[in-house]
């Protein structure tokens, strides 16, 4: 291991045998670190933290912290992952999960691949999937559920118990105060969906085909004078079955906030 002599790493700490502590880092007690993953200066990692393999912390990022909820108690039962391959940049700041709940399996927690940027918030009890990405200054409170494929623009925020969908896409500004639908773009304040992530679902590889469904539910949802559960209905009786008709009447199904 390489651990700064400035560095301060508590002995019952589980670290990979090549993890990287930078200068003036503090570790906790309860922290475990996979390996390759290496840990900016000046950072603190504390809390009942679990942290993959192959991450950056970046300076001055704090992970693992108590949160900013008033009625969390510091008494050691919150608890943090991070998966593999993350990058968290400068000042990013990860809270701890509350325990309001009594699931002790419960967790904030990201997955892997995911990109917080600089100056980033992820609240106690979020759950980021992999592939997210969270651009400068952009903050997401408590019970924040974010998809695999998420972007979310700077200067963002995310009201509790918010979903946002599989490869949606938030313009940075946003004030977003309910659930963003799978593939869409959801921007401005007050906020609205503009329609499919186009660009994003070409990037990520889909077909032609299955961007043409979800263009059509696209339709369906807000721009046929439906409401929703008229829109489920026809999205159930027009669109052929496949992965991205099952995502969306999942999501609906399960918003607990109501669309944008």
């Amino acid at each position: 291991m390489q651990i700064h002599s400035t560095a301060l790493v508590h002995p019952k700490a589980e670290l990979a045998s090549d993890v990287e502590i930078q200068a003036f880092s503090i570790v906790g007690e309860h922290v475990t670190i996979g390996s390759g993953t290496v840990v900016g200066p000046h950072c603190v990692i504390s809390g009942r933290t679990k942290i993959g393999k192959n991450n950056r912390i970046y300076s001055s990022a704090q992970v693992g912290v108590l949160s900013q909820d008033l009625k969390h108690q510091d008494d050691g039962t919150g608890r943090t992952v991070v998966g593999d391959d993350n990058i968290i940049r400068e000042f990013v700041t990860v809270s701890t999960s509350t325990q309001h709940h009594e699931d002790p399996s419960m967790a904030t927690a990201i997955g892997n691949n995911c990109l917080l940027m600089a100056c980033s918030h992820v609240a106690h009890d979020c759950i980021l999937g992999d592939d997210v990405i969270i651009a400068n200054s952009s903050a997401l409170a408590g019970h924040v559920e974010v998809q695999d494929g998420v972007i979310i623009g700077g200067l963002t925020g995310v009201h509790q118990f918010v979903t946002l969908g599989t490869m949606a896409f938030i313009g940075g500004m946003t004030r977003v105060r309910k659930d963003a639908p799978p593939y869409m773009i959801v921007e401005g304040h007050d906020p609205r969906c503009c329609g499919p992530n186009t660009v994003g679902l070409q990037r990520s590889g889909l077909e032609k085909e299955a961007i043409g469904r979800i263009k059509k539910m696209y339709k369906l949802l807000y721009r046929s004078d439906l409401n929703t559960k008229q829109a489920q209905a026809r999205i159930e009786e027009e669109i052929a079955g496949s992965a991205e008709r099952t995502c969306m009447l999942d999501f609906i199904a399960s918003s607990r906030r109501g669309l944008t």
